[in-house]
């Protein structure tokens, strides 16, 4: 009897623990969907026209504070649910760079836009 308690409240354990990595997951996504589209909204300003490259680059790795906080928060906490044994540090460079790519493609794509204008 003591076995099959033991077996239910694991199995318990297991599907709650389950639910809370896929409610991270999905905060995760939605943060990520948010500083997307921020960073989206900042891309087609009349302002930016006649920026240069690296004008642009600095403006994008400024805005949207809240919106890259909340991913870079939402996606440590999905993390360190999904791999618990890895170090904090690991979660944040991981964050950091997923933040990174997300400007990197913005200003690619500022970059290509105005070439192609030329």
């Amino acid at each position: 009897m003591r076995m099959l308690i033991a077996a239910i409240l694991m199995i318990t354990s297991s599907a709650a623990m389950a639910d809370e990595v896929d409610a991270a997951h999905k905060l995760a996504i939605s943060g990520r969907d948010d500083y997307w589209n921020c960073l989206a909204r900042e891309y087609p300003r009349d302002s930016n026209k006649a920026m240069s490259d690296q004008e642009f680059t600095s403006m994008i790795a400024s805005v949207c504070a809240s919106e890259r906080q909340n991913f870079r928060v939402s996606l440590i906490d999905f993390l360190s649910l999904q791999f618990p044994k890895e170090e904090a540090d690991a979660h944040l460079s991981t964050a950091n760079r997923a933040i990174e790519l997300a400007q990197k493609d913005i200003v690619t794509a500022f970059v290509r836009r105005r070439a192609a204008a030329k």
